[in-house]
């Protein structure tokens, strides 16, 4: 297991130790259960609840195996939950971005700069981008390799991952962006990430990302925002979303779909302006 998978069962132990502290193992029916999982569910979202549920159901059934009590209480479970919000996601304008672009500092060594510029080239998730080696690249063809991730939330530190067997892919680069890390990358240790030295912390990140959106005088967007701002003017600019969740690394479109709906919709509404003119001219 993973540690960052470990610690969303200990927030689930937390969790259950603020809701029930004194409910004993013994006295644990499907009623007592259905009323732990109500308490959870006044502060939390149905997809948050239900997996606050699962964690639970599964130490219970090895309870059930074991003997250690007599029925399931987790049988015919309810799931409730706050509405979902929804939340809006910040990404930028092409202008908006080729502005914050300008702001970079992309001579000499390794910085936060050419960090930036190629999450937003890219679209790379924040662990992605800093578990990205020099040897990832294969500049003669142009492309990206992404077959693991930094584990940055650990204080050891260490290569981990992708997020899951679609996040392993090739991102195409354009021409700028590989003469541009071609020359970064020329005398580095092919193996090393190239942006990790030492602790990284996504905040120290984030906010130098503010400062130069406010040079910039661009929106304030955090480093996940530009792998939005990466998705949304490729959607913009008539790519496909089965090639946008690839690029992305999703697992499939309907995460692709469901993040991106407001733009996907508005792009839908241009199409229909373009069909009536075009079924108008066809007298």
């Amino acid at each position: 297991m993973r540690p960052v998978t470990y610690r969303k069962y200990e927030m689930t132990h937390k969790q259950l130790a603020m809701l029930a502290p004194d409910l004993m193992l013994r006295d644990l029916t499907r009623l007592t259960y259905q009323q732990l999982l109500n308490d959870y569910a006044e502060t939390h979202e149905r997809q948050t609840t239900m997996d606050f549920h699962r964690h639970l159901k599964s130490s219970l059934l090895d309870a059930l195996e074991e003997g250690l009590i007599a029925r399931d209480p987790t049988r015919k479970a309810i799931i409730k939950g706050t509405a979902h919000q929804q939340h809006k996601i910040k990404y930028l304008h092409q202008y908006e971005l080729q502005a914050l672009l300008n702001e970079l500092e992309l001579e000499g060594e390794v910085n936060w700069d050419y960090f930036i510029l190629l999450i937003a080239k890219t679209g790379l998730r924040f662990a992605e981008a800093l578990g990205v080696t020099p040897n990832s690249f294969d500049f003669a063809h142009q492309m990206l390799t992404i077959d693991k991730t930094w584990d940055y939330k650990s204080k050891i530190g260490g290569f981990a991952p992708t997020k899951n067997e679609s996040s392993v892919r090739k991102i195409p680069l354009d021409w700028q962006t590989v003469i541009q890390f071609s020359q970064l990358t020329k005398h580095l240790p092919s193996d090393q990430p190239i942006f990790v030295k030492g602790q990284v912390y996504n905040d120290t990140v984030n906010h130098y990302l503010e400062r130069l959106c406010k040079h910039a005088q661009v929106p304030i967007i955090s480093v996940h925002g530009l792998r939005h701002t990466h998705a949304s003017l490729l959607l913009y600019a008539g790519v496909s979303i089965a090639s946008v969740a690839r690029r992305l690394g999703h697992s499939n479109m309907t995460t692709t779909q469901q993040t991106y709906i407001h733009i996907i919709q508005e792009l839908e509404n241009q199409d229909n302006d373009k069909v009536m003119k075009h079924l108008a001219s066809l007298i």
